[in-house]
This record gives C-alpha cells, sequence and structure tokens, in this order.
C-alpha cells in the first residue's frame, strides 16, 4: 500500500528546519566572540567550566526533531485502507468561479461574491453522485481542488475563496477554462461539465474559440451571470474605498452577458443570469442531466488509516528530553 500526505502542502514548513540551524551556528558564533571580549581566557573558562556544548548541541537538536515531527504531523500521513463497494454513477462538474475585485461589487445583495457562494453551496447539494472540483480565477486560474466527490471539502474551498486566494486581478475567462480542462480525463469524450459563475467584465477574445475546442472534446460549458447592466462601483477592501481610474473617476463593472452567452452557446450548455439561486441551480441541473452519466471511482470511497498521532508522541518526546537535558555538565555521582 501506498502512503500519502493528507495535506502535503504543510511539509513546506519544513523549510524553517535549515533556518533554525542556521540561526544556531549564528548563536555558538555570537558567543565565542563574547567569550572572547569578556576577558582573561583562564577565568572565562573557570566562570564556564559547569557548561556544556554538547548539552546544548543535543537540546537543539531535541527542539529541531520535535519541530520536523510537529510539521509531519499536520501533513497528516495516511496509509488507505479498504475502498467501500459502493458505485456511483454522475458526471464531472468543474465549477470555474470568479474571485476578482469585481465580484465585490454591491449591484446583487449582499454582493456578487456572496450570492456566487450561495450558488454553488446549493448546486453541490444538488450533485450527490457528481465528482465536482473547483478552479477559482482573476487575472490568473487555480485549479483549487481536483474532480473528486467529497463535497465537504469543496464548500470548505467556497467559504474561503475570494480576490485575496489570486494576486493578478481581472477577468481571464479562458484561463479558467483551460483549468477546469486540465482535471478531466482527456481520454474521455463525454460526462464533462465546466460551470462558469463571473460577471464577465473583461471582454476575452480567446474565449470562445477555446470553447468551441472543449466542445470537440465533449465539454459542455453552463455559464452563470452575476450583476447587472446597469453595474455598481467596487469597493476595495483594502482601502475601504471605491475603486477608480487613472482620471480619478469611479470604476463602475457591469455584468458581460453577451460572451458568456456565446461561451454555453457553442458548447450546447445554458446561460443563466443569476436573478433567483434557485432558479438558477435548478436549470443548471436540469441541463446537466442531459449529459449521459458514468461510474465514477474515486478516492471519497476508500478509508484511510492516519498515523499523525505517532508523530505528535515523536514530538513531545523529543521537546521532554529538550526540557529535562540540562546545559551543565553531568555531575558524577
Amino acid at each position: 500500500m501506498n502512503f500519502r500526505f493528507q495535506h502535503i502542502e504543510y511539509l513546506v514548513a519544513l523549510a524553517t528546519i535549515p533556518l533554525i540551524v542556521v540561526l544556531y551556528f549564528q548563536l555558538m558564533y555570537w558567543k565565542k566572540n563574547t567569550v572572547k571580549k569578556i576577558g582573561d581566557a583562564k577565568l572565562v573558562q573557570a566562570l564556564i567550566a559547569n557548561y556544556s556544548p554538547i548539552n546544548f548541541l543535543l537540546k537543539f537538536i531535541f527542539f529541531a526533531l520535535a519541530l520536523a515531527a510537529v510539521i509531519v504531523a499536520s501533513a497528516n500521513l495516511q496509509k488507505p485502507g479498504a475502498r467501500d463497494n459502493v458505485q456511483r454513477k454522475g458526471v464531472d462538474v468543474v465549477i470555474a468561479m470568479d474571485v476578482s475585485k469585481s465580484m465585490l461589487a454591491e449591484d446583487i445583495k449582499p454582493n456578487r461574491l456572496e450570492r456566487a457562494r450561495q450558488l454553488v453551496y446549493k448546486l453541490i447539494d444538488q450533485l450527490p453522485n457528481d465528482r465536482v472540483g473547483l478552479v477559482l480565477f482573476a487575472g490568473r486560474a487555480y485549479l483549487q481542488m481536483p474532480l473528486t466527490t467529497d463535497h465537504g471539502a469543496a464548500r470548505m474551498y467556497i467559504q474561503q475563496a475570494g480576490p485575496e486566494v489570486v494576486p493578478t486581478q481581472g477577468t481571464i475567462i479562458s484561463e479558467a477554462l483551460r483549468a477546469g480542462n486540465s482535471a478531466f480525463n482527456s481520454k474521455e469524450r463525454k460526462f464533462k461539465s465546466i460551470v462558469l459563475i463571473t460577471d464577465g467584465e473583461d471582454h476575452d477574445p480567446q474565449a470562445v474559440p477555446l470553447a468551441q475546442q472543449l466542445a470537440e472534446d465533449g465539454v459542455m460549458i453552463n455559464s452563470v451571470g452575476i450583476g447587472s447592466a446597469e453595474g455598481a462601483p467596487i469597493m476595495d477592501p483594502a482601502t475601504n474605498e471605491y475603486k477608480k481610474d487613472e482620471n480619478g473617476n469611479t470604476v463602475v463593472s457591469r455584468l458581460n452577458e453577451t460572451e458568456l452567452q456565446q461561451l454555453a452557446g457553442a458548447t450546447k450548455g445554458i446561460y443563466v443570469k443569476l436573478n433567483d439561486v434557485d432558479d438558477a441551480v435548478n436549470a443548471i441541473t436540469k441541463q446537466l442531466s442531459t449529459i449521459e452519466s458514468t461510474v465514477l471511482d474515486d478516492n471519497a470511497f476508500r478509508d484511510y488509516k492516519s498515523y499523525f498521532q505517532w508523530f505528535l508522541v515523536i514530538a513531545f518526546v523529543f521537546l521532554m528530553a529538550e526540557f529535562f537535558l540540562p546545559e551543565r555538565k553531568w555531575k558524577a555521582a
């Protein structure tokens, strides 16, 4: 059986270990220079006669090992267990959600982004037999969550979605479509849909030609437009002021329905303007039901045994050893 880390991204924190090693050597260098500056070498040696450099080194090693064990524990090493004898039929749905700052416009209350979250929550609830993936995009797009039947994880990612997760601003729809398509099985020519949720503010000339290519691969794009034709100013959470252009005029963000309609039409999907969340969810799920379903095989059906507690025990042992080990030399009995 292959082992895996549930949160492998947490292992990045192991980079702190070399850093504290460098700090240790800097501390030893500082101590050595300080001893030289104090005065007579024999007197200094007499004053620190009971000090044990070896014990000090061991205390540092114990601390570093404890820290490493805690980091590995947080990543949660797992071993796959038995697979449940459960079969589900469904389709693969990638939700591509716009998190650009224009989604903070309040022409839809409380704002476009929050209404998009409400839509996704309800949509996921209506897709119990389908695998769901998540792409967050603005000026760039990121596959935030690969296809999975673990809908609880999807809800967690949606809750944390906001402009801060994609530093590059803008609304590059073609990037979102590419990222969404990368989540699908390239060998399949059906069972695939991208649900694109955006205000479509920035026109992307590459989006429609790309949608036509995706249609040939069996991808259906169902687009959801959020916003109004009249538009609304964009509140910048960093400054708590409305966004302004280079001339000092308040920027008004407007819904671009035309492009979203073209994307859906090119892939035999539908376009829905988000006025009522329930109506939009019903329209999308009805359209998704026209896609043939396939038997899904997903890690959500496999039970994993976790081993994080063993690393916490190891960390505790090393911390206790560091705590009780004195910096002084051991005295002979």
